[in-house]
């Protein structure tokens, strides 16, 4: 089975099943179509007795394989707030049940992690058998720069990031702030697996298409013993946060205190209070809110909450705002529209957000038995 769309190309070889992210001059942003394709061609494979593993990599505008995935298409999300889009909806939904399907895919589902792996990205990645990084990798989960919050999953993976020196509340500090980690920090954090040169990229997809594989375990055996030199050189890096006040500071109980707790002059202080002041107030205390839910949920329910949160993003209707109005429309505006990066949040301050304007995010729009996620398990 080979597919050729525009944005992704998909193709049998063996007894792999290999998809590349064709979209390089968006950084492989996702569109619906290619959550649509993704979906089909994931679904087909997962049926196919031939297919013993799949693999996903990103396209080339710099770099072996160029970006990984830079996230959602934010510019398609403006436009269709804008114009009432009801495709919007259905983005979410099928994005998210894409998110779902990865991450309990039947057979080893590979990602090679090249460049940026942001927002949507990280979605069709973290749910892998197995997350292959490189010293050009750039993740993050960014989402309240543009007043949203980390979704696809993030309440989920983020407030389990785990290892030998990794905060307890770590997934509080990325989830806020939108810290970038590079290859090392997200191994330390549990969000990749294994480090590999970027520069070796291209002979280990030829060694991977030319082998005779018996399963799919051996194949990610194959890889994590390719990449145990680099793993073990990336994690010798000590990262900044480690000696940091991480988690006294982001394991406080909101962000005001959060805010109060980052007053001092040291260095990782004054950056991480500058991180914070660029997102949108709201939205900070809405992702708090939801880390700390998603800490305890299955991965569906997490799903679902997120669906929810992200309606009410773009149709905040106990505040009286939709559209040009809501934060996340705002945020992408100024991000990625206008390029101002001046955002013009409501409200302006972390202290000016109230309970009242969090908690109704939390409030599904929906009855169980109508909710669009209804069908995860």
């Amino acid at each position: 089975m080979s597919t050729y769309t525009t944005d992704v190309h998909a193709q049998r070889v063996g007894h792999l099943g290999l998809i590349t992210l064709n979209r390089p001059k968006a950084l492989n942003a996702l569109s619906l179509a290619m959550v649509r394709e993704l979906s089909l061609v994931l679904q087909a494979w997962q049926d196919d007795a031939q297919v013993l593993a799949v693999v996903v990599r990103g396209s080339n505008k710099e770099g072996p394989f160029g970006a990984f995935c830079a996230g959602g298409d934010i510019r398609y999300f403006h436009q269709a707030a804008l114009s009432g889009d009801v495709t919007l909806e259905d983005f979410f939904t099928e994005e998210y049940s894409l998110n779902h399907l990865i991450q309990h895919y039947a057979k080893p589902y590979i990602a090679l992690m090249d460049g940026i792996v942001m927002g949507g990205g990280m979605g069709i990645s973290q749910g892998a058998a197995l997350r292959v990084v490189t010293e050009r990798t750039k993740m993050a989960m960014p989402e309240t720069h543009i007043g949203l919050f980390p979704d696809v999953g993030g309440g989920f993976f983020l407030s389990r990031c785990h290892g030998p020196n990794c905060p307890a509340h770590m997934g509080e500090y990325l989830a806020l702030t939108g810290h970038v980690l590079r290859a090392g920090e997200s191994l330390h954090v549990g969000l990749a697996d294994v480090c590999v040169d970027s520069s070796a990229l291209p002979a280990m997809w030829d060694a991977l298409c030319q082998q005779d594989w018996a399963s799919g375990e051996a194949v990610v055996a194959w890889l994590h013993q390719h990449g145990k030199a680099t793993t073990e050189q990336a994690l010798a890096i000590s990262p900044a946060w480690r000696s940091a006040p991480t988690d006294t500071v982001f394991g406080l109980p909101t962000v005001a205190a959060i805010e109060q707790a980052l007053q001092g002059t040291d260095d990782w202080s004054v950056h991480t209070l500058k991180a914070l002041q660029l997102q949108s107030p709201l939205m900070l205390c809405v992702t708090l809110e939801q880390i700390r839910r998603g800490r305890h949920m299955t991965l569906a329910d997490a799903l679902r909450m997120e669906r929810d949160l992200v309606r009410h993003c773009f149709q905040t209707d106990h505040l009286s705002r939709r559209g040009v109005r809501s934060e996340t429309v705002e945020g992408i505006r100024a991000l990625a529209v206008d390029k101002d990066h001046a955002p013009k949040w409501q409200p302006a301050c972390i202290a000016d957000v109230t309970p009242e304007m969090v908690l109704p995010f939390f409030e599904s729009p929906w009855p169980a038995a109508a909710h669009p996620l209804r069908h995860l398990s």
